[in-house]
């Protein structure tokens, strides 16, 4: 069956194998027609409060299966899905929900914004049962052109920007990572990705599009729940973020290998993973499918790599996923027969593109055209047809006509004992041009020593590459999902 959104396959689902696990968290577990129930009663509810079809409703962010079956019946309203992240400001909340004039807000604990209608999450529990009397077919299911939810960007590369998705993108992601994941219908996904962000959410919805199941996760922090949680629902499957891995290394060291025979995969993105943490997970998990993905909230899951293959290539990012055409292209936008010494500028088609930026045609205007996302991503095709991502235009390091990436050189930096992180960006300099520049967090009872620090890279990289200037600072930017916040430290 062609679905035409999420929740037309989780009614779908639903009415196949009513039964099965759909989705659990740490406190309730939900069958699909149970799911289905939750969802039809927030669509009822909804509508009493007096939301309509092509109306935006802001979200905060839990992890928890209602705030899922807020979504979904949202859209069974045919509403406007816009999530925020958990215990997200009250100034924030307010600043979105301007920005997309939002019928209501809801939110965790409550809070009062002059102008907005706000309900707790307690409070909608409570008005559940006071609802219409509507049944499954008053509700009309959500075409794919119509917009699905707006996710507006952490703003670290500037303005927040709203990028305002459809039923069909959705759908076209969850087929990428389906495909990309060689997802079953019997699977089970943990996930902890907070589900505000991108990545989280459309490993959710791939789940739901093939009849898994998902098991949501709000505390990383207690380990022993998370094996519980593994245990109990037999999970086959996880999603991580870069961050979140290394907390489940720190915290339980190599527990995680034990569960080698229940995993069929474990999936990453949204940002780049240190050496030493995907050495580890390889070595725990020999023979496990790793898959990256490559994307972004404006094009999901553009393309896919098992970086555990056994012969795994750096810096690639694999090939296209079932909805995706990638194109390499110059600065004109005219697509080029890439390589290793001619690199262009990679760009996305698909049906997982965005639509445009909310209210935004200047921002929508530099980053699409006809359809087709660009980015400042530098990248190439080798000779295997695989994509070969350098990295981003502006951070990459032109050293005498040699192009470096600066995760490289933090990479080989972070072997080095004493060494907690490090951020490398390219500086001007008047001798030797573009140069790299390393500053460097150090852990606790270490001294820093540029010098050694300074020898030890030359143990590691060939001569040009070795940063020619160094800094100490007390912590390395970075987002909640652990990328890396260059544009702070040019900015020192």
């Amino acid at each position: 069956m062609k679905y035409r959104s999420i929740v037309e396959a989780i009614m779908d689902h639903a009415s196949r194998d009513p039964e099965k696990l759909c989705t659990a968290d740490t406190v309730k577990a939900y069958s699909y027609r149970g799911f289905v129930d939750l969802i039809r009663n927030m669509a009822a509810l909804f509508g009493t409060m007096g939301v309509a079809r092509g109306d935006c409703v802001v979200v905060e962010a839990a992890q928890r299966a209602e705030f899922m079956a807020i979504e979904f019946g949202l859209h069974l309203l045919g509403a406007v899905f816009v999530p925020t992240e958990n215990r997200c400001s009250a100034k924030k909340m307010d600043e979105i929900a301007t920005k997309c004039n939002a019928k209501i807000l809801v939110v965790l604990k409550d809070i009062k914004l002059s102008g907005h209608s706000v309900y707790t999450y307690a409070e909608l529990q409570e008005k559940l049962g006071v609802t219409d009397d509507r049944n499954e077919d008053s509700f009309r299911m959500p075409e794919s052109e119509e917009i699905s939810e707006i996710l507006f960007s952490t703003g670290t590369t500037g303005k927040e920007k709203g990028i305002v998705l459809t039923h069909g993108s959705a759908v076209a992601v969850a087929e990428n990572i389906v495909c990309g994941s060689d997802m079953k219908m019997d699977n089970v996904e943990l996930i902890p990705s907070p589900l505000n962000h991108s990545h989280g959410l459309r490993s959710y919805y791939a789940n739901m599009f093939c009849g898994g199941a998902a098991v949501l996760v709000d505390n990383l922090m207690n380990m022993k729940r998370f094996y519980e949680l593994m245990d109990q629902y037999a999970v086959k499957a996880m999603d991580l973020v870069p961050s979140a891995l290394s907390v489940i290394l720190r915290l339980s060291g190599d527990k995680l290998g034990e569960y080698r025979e229940q995993l069929r995969y474990i999936e990453f993105g949204s940002a780049p993973m240190p050496d030493s943490d995907k050495k580890h997970i390889m070595r725990l998990l020999a023979g496990i499918p790793l898959y990256n993905y490559y994307g972004s909230t404006e094009s999901g899951r553009a393309t896919v790599y098992n970086f555990n293959c056994g012969n795994e290539k750096e810096h690639c990012i694999g090939r296209p996923t079932k909805n995706t055409e990638i194109v390499i292209v110059n600065e004109e936008r005219c697509p080029i027969c890439s390589n290793k010494d001619h690199p262009g500028l990679l760009a996305c088609k698909g049906p997982m593109n965005m639509l445009y930026y909310w209210q935004d045609s200047e921002e929508t205007r530099i980053a699409m055209e006809n359809g087709c996302i660009y980015t400042s991503d530098e990248a190439y095709v080798d000779e295997d047809g695989d994509i070969i991502l350098i990295g981003r235009k502006g951070d990459v390091i032109n050293i005498g006509g040699k192009k470096v990436a600066p995760d490289e050189i933090e990479n080989a930096a972070k072997g080095m004992p004493g060494i907690a992180d490090c951020g490398c960006i390219s500086v001007e300099d008047a001798v030797s041009g573009n140069v790299p520049k390393l500053f460097v967090q150090m852990d606790p009872g270490y001294t820093y020593d540029a010098k050694a620090i300074r020898n030890y890279l030359g143990s590691q990289l060939e001569s040009y590459k070795i940063p020619k200037y160094f800094e100490c600072i007390d912590k390395i930017p970075r987002t909640f999902n652990g990328k890396l916040q260059r544009k702070i430290l040019r900015l020192r």
